[in-house]
């Protein structure tokens, strides 16, 4: 499976020549900054750039490209393809590279072992204005540069492509978009393939959360689906800070092959006065 989220992010323009965080400056009166930061260890100055939308972009507040739009884009595939943790994740690219923001380009490999009576598969993820995924010949022409000849493997690399994901099995290749749209099947394959009724949503998300508070309805999304694609996540955004291929052990819960990425998994502890934070 390819996943991409290929517009312009916040730090995009920023100089990944950086040496240190960006100065402080003054807390606006509005904002208690303690307060903001939470659990985050060690604390930082506050600066415009951490706040508002823009603490996407730093490694020690967000998840950047990956955990804004992952959920959106590789969400169905992991529930229903029971995906779980995944074995291997490989850095394949990470222009820009630093030690405070998200690299300007990611593509990442996450490895999942069979499961089951389904087979071993990967998810390829790719961010980045230039880091555009090549797709297959028959994918469309509307989002596609017909100026680019395509690959030898019977692939194009399009010039634009809208956030989604393509989905290749056996006999069947699959192209989605994001946040919740359906798939289609590309290609004459699947045309007489009877496709299983799909059971209506009763409600719209924001209606479906406050009726799951008031126990009318099962959220669409509970902690069972959304905790361990979370995790994934983590995993990604690890792999992505140190630019570096991470071997995981699904049992233990522990990264293998790199000391500084399992002590970055379990965290700092909690900054003084947020203890009681961390007890269950």
């Amino acid at each position: 499976m390819t996943a991409h989220m290929n517009s312009p992010r916040r730090w995009h323009g920023w100089d990944p020549k950086i040496k240190s965080f960006p100065p402080a400056e003054a807390v606006p009166s509005t904002l208690d900054w303690d307060i903001w930061q939470g659990v985050v260890s060690p604390n930082h100055d506050y600066q415009k750039d951490f706040v508002n939308g823009q603490w996407r972009c730093w490694f020690d507040y967000g998840l950047g490209a990956l955990g804004d739009w992952g959920a959106h884009i590789m969400d169905t595939a992991h529930e229903f393809l029971e995906l779980g943790l995944p074995t291997e994740i490989n850095m394949l690219r990470a222009d820009g590279h630093n030690d405070f923001f998200y690299p300007m380009s990611s593509t990442i490999q996450f490895k999942f072992p069979s499961r089951k009576d389904m087979p071993a598969m990967d998810i390829t993820w790719y961010d980045g204005v230039n880091n555009i995924p090549p797709v297959p010949a028959n994918y469309g022409t509307t989002e596609l540069d017909p100026n680019i000849p395509p690959a030898s493997n019977g692939k194009i690399q399009p010039a634009k492509l809208n956030p989604g994901k393509i989905i290749y099995s056996k006999d069947l290749t699959f192209k989605g978009g994001s946040h919740g749209s359906t798939l289609s099947i590309l290609g004459d394959a699947g045309k007489d393939l009877k496709l299983p009724d799909v059971p209506k949503s009763p409600s719209n998300h924001y209606a479906n959360f406050l009726k799951a508070c008031m126990s009318q309805e099962k959220t669409r999304s509970p902690f069972a689906i959304a905790g361990p694609l979370s995790q994934v996540f983590s995993l990604g955004v690890l792999a992505q800070k140190l630019n570096t291929k991470l071997v995981f052990d699904r049992d233990t819960k522990l990264i293998t092959n790199n000391k500084l990425a399992n002590q970055l998994l379990v965290g700092p502890a909690p900054r003084k006065g947020w203890e009681q934070y961390y007890k269950i």
